[in-house]
């Protein structure tokens, strides 16, 4: 028998008229790519789902972008925040509540309260994407144009350029990592981080130009030298995460 939230979704898209009911992919295919090389696909063809949490009146923002993009959610707050406030990030607890689904299988509709939609234009360079089904291996086959017409969400520009984010990064990290080589036999006094690129990163909770979390940033300028020296460690340790060389 199908999971809850597919059989959702399932009987959403019969009521709907769609000719294409979701499948369910093999547990193996747990991340975007997998789950494209399991349906022989593109990476740009999964339509994956970012949900945030609009700040002014907490309600749900879903954005439906191509697998081999990343969101801007500055050009998402710019659409859908027109008080001025912020979008925040969505742990599961949230989207669950929220969407009816868990992180990984969030489907563009059948949601448990209607989010705000946005719809990425970079789905359609191509014919055929497939979104989630309610379930992180449960997927279904669409258009771009017929993800349009399930969910009546606007078509907006929300995505980064992969390749301007790849130089935007390294020129961070370079950036940063010279700072920090700077200050390393610094005692008292560390200099902030900030390179004045103020933009968090919705996949990673972290700003895109000094690898700060928001908390981070916020309490930056009542931490003491040791606080500050911490802050700086973990931002060193972020950016050899990121495997990226300067």
């Amino acid at each position: 028998m199908l999971p809850e939230g597919v059989q959702r979704v399932a009987a959403e898209l019969q009521a709907k008229g769609h000719p294409h009911l979701p499948v369910m992919l093999d547990d193996a295919a747990r991340t975007a790519q997998q789950a494209a090389d399991a349906l022989g696909i593109a990476l740009g063809q999964i339509a994956k789902s970012i949900i945030f949490r609009r700040k002014s009146d907490d309600a749900a923002v879903l954005v439906i972008t191509a697998g081999d993009q990343r969101v801007d959610e500055r050009k998402v707050e710019a659409l859908v925040c027109p008080d001025g406030k912020r979008l925040g990030r969505a742990d599961a607890e949230f989207v669950k509540t929220r969407t009816g689904f868990s992180i990984g299988g969030v489907s563009p509709l059948a949601h448990a309260t209607p989010p705000v939609t946005l719809i990425d234009q970079s789905l359609f360079r191509f014919d055929e994407i497939w979104a989630a089904a309610g379930h992180p291996h449960g997927v279904f086959k669409l258009s771009p144009q017929e993800l349009v017409a399930l969910t009546g969400a606007p078509v907006a520009n929300v995505a980064v350029d992969p390749v301007q984010e790849e130089v935007a990064l390294a020129r961070a990290i370079f950036l940063v990592a010279a700072r920090a080589d700077e200050i390393r036999a610094q005692a008292t006094d560390l200099p902030s981080p900030c390179i004045s690129v103020c933009r968090m990163s919705a996949e990673t909770g972290l700003c895109e130009g000094c690898f700060r979390t928001r908390d981070e940033i916020a309490a930056w300028s009542q931490a003491g030298d040791t606080g500050k020296r911490g802050i700086w460690t973990l931002i060193e340790q972020r950016m050899a995460a990121l495997q990226v060389q300067p």
